[in-house]
């Protein structure tokens, strides 16, 4: 027996049973990047200078910049899954709500290439 009306079903007004998996996913990824923030927040503080030669020569060290890198791919994805939420919240034309998702996903993605690109070329400079 269901509870989906014969309308409901016809015109996909039925619940697709992603929400909470998404909502866990978005939860696990904040709580991964309270850790990361706060290595990220302290490792600058420590820092004797913020110049260009001693931040180069942090990102250099292996553990910093897996750490940056793990960091930087987990806040894009976590940005990623908030802009989804409110894609498919507000915007109501299906094919803008496609384009849009796909436009969001394909940047995020470019976003974490180049931060990953760069974090290895910064990181190998020295």
């Amino acid at each position: 027996m269901s509870l989906e009306s014969p309308l409901g079903r016809i015109l996909g007004h039925v619940s697709a049973k992603k929400g909470t998996g998404h909502w866990w996913t978005q939860r696990l990824s904040a709580v991964a990047l309270v850790p990361l923030s706060l290595w990220f927040v302290f490792a600058l503080l420590g820092m004797d200078s913020l110049e260009f030669a001693s931040v180069t020569a942090w990102i250099a060290e292996p553990l910093n910049a897996v750490l940056l890198i793990l960091m930087l791919a987990t806040m894009l994805y976590h940005s990623q899954l908030g802009l989804q939420v409110v894609v498919e919240d507000y915007v109501h034309t299906k094919r803008v709500k496609v384009m849009t998702l796909m436009a969001f996903k394909y940047i995020h993605i470019g976003l974490c290439v180049a931060g990953v690109y760069a974090v290895i070329i910064v990181g190998t400079t020295t």
